[in-house]
């Protein structure tokens, strides 16, 4: 093994180190440098909320700490899977309440007076506002927790699932306070929109699902590939619907589908990544050749990047199965920087001196190479 793969296989270790949920409990010291308490540790000057924090935030954050952490976490899970179920069946058209409103009408040739019923909307049903209700509570409560033990809290609002998850929670809010105060506008409606957000907690399955973390992982490492997929298969399309356009117009063509270069962007992205919905084709025999060399540019742009992705992701999957057969403590990784052999010089005290010393003195080079003065 060459030391470009060694550095190379020791960053995508160490990267799993951090993506690995179930490992080893941390030291006291450690949990202290993490909660930037070293000082108050060091006294012996904990307070008890300084004692607290760390195990609160491991029962709500760290899934597999311990057997009541693995009980949160299965509740968070079903708490989200319930509120995902309920946003998406409330628009079921049989799991909603139509809108009924008595209208008068005139009749103007006999002046007689009748009533008629008019559907003005549907409603979802009430058991799904308590639903939301119900998750929401425990959405409130768990990100409440969650941001006041964590560690750091300027890093804690970074995080995109922490982002996510405000925004979700803050939405069920607006949507409350719309329905309340702005009902009775013309477009309330739209603003529903916004609640598409809610949507996305699915993300915060990463932080129990070992699978989802690798995914999001191979990405990023694949980000050099993803992105030069992007650029050529925009290339392709650019060039695809400006061939495209002028080739309808070279014969006569009264149905021509392609009136601009914009709807021949549409086309060319259709039909590069092999959908092709049908809504657009070409009618002559020009088109039809662009048509065709469009479909094969595509095939071909799509699958150069796809191994090199496929390889990243088996890369983080055999590495994650044989760390999962390894015991807890021998997971962790050594940084690049720091040798295994030297791993002495990190121990304080006269100890390790003496063990620096010792691997000075039996160098296998001082053992090898003669001495010049004898």
């Amino acid at each position: 093994m060459t030391y470009t793969q060694h550095r190379d296989t020791q960053e995508t270790l160490a990267v799993l180190d951090r993506l690995d949920l179930d490992t080893e409990k941390p030291s006291d010291e450690e949990i202290a440098r993490k909660f930037c308490m070293e000082e108050d540790y060091n006294n012996g000057t904990l307070s008890c909320w300084q004692r607290m924090k760390p195990k609160i935030w491991s029962l709500f954050d760290e899934p597999y700490s311990s057997l009541w952490a693995k009980i949160i976490g299965v509740m968070s899970v079903f708490f989200i899977c319930v509120s995902i179920l309920s946003f998406c069946l409330k628009t079921h058209p049989n799991m909603r309440v139509p809108v009924i409103r008595n209208v008068t009408v005139l009749d103007t040739t006999t002046g007689t007076v009748a009533w008629t019923l008019d559907k003005v909307r549907t409603n979802p049903h009430d058991a799904f506002f308590f639903i939301e209700c119900a998750c929401n509570a425990w959405f409130t409560f768990e990100i409440s927790i969650r941001f006041v033990a964590c560690p750091r809290k300027l890093e804690f609002a970074k995080g995109a699932v922490n982002v996510i998850d405000f925004t979700a929670t803050l939405s069920f809010y607006i949507d409350l306070a719309l329905q309340r105060f702005a009902a009775h506008l013309e477009n309330a409606d739209i603003l529903e929109f916004f609640s598409i957000i809610r949507i996305m907690r699915l993300f915060k399955l990463t932080r129990h699902s070992a699978g989802l973390k690798i995914l999001i992982q191979t990405f990023k490492a694949s980000a050099g590939e993803l992105i030069l997929l992007v650029f050529f298969l925009v290339l392709g399309i650019v060039i695809f619907a400006s061939l495209v356009y002028y080739a309808e117009r070279i014969q006569a063509n009264p149905n021509n589908d392609f009136t601009s270069i914009p709807l021949g962007l549409w086309w060319a992205l259709v039909t590069m990544t092999t959908v092709g919905y049908g809504d657009m084709v070409p009618k002559t025999y020009a088109g039809m050749f662009v048509g065709a060399l469009c479909a094969l540019a595509g095939v071909l742009t799509i699958a150069l990047p796809v191994p090199v992705i496929v390889s990243n992701f088996a890369m983080f999957y055999s590495h994650t199965q044989a760390r999962a057969k390894l015991p807890k403590k021998r997971r962790r990784v050594l940084p690049v920087e720091q040798p295994r052999g030297l791993r002495g010089r990190a121990l304080p005290g006269p100890g390790g001196e003496r063990r620096v010393n010792a691997l000075k003195q039996n160098h296998p080079q001082d053992l090898a190479t003669p001495k010049l003065g004898k």
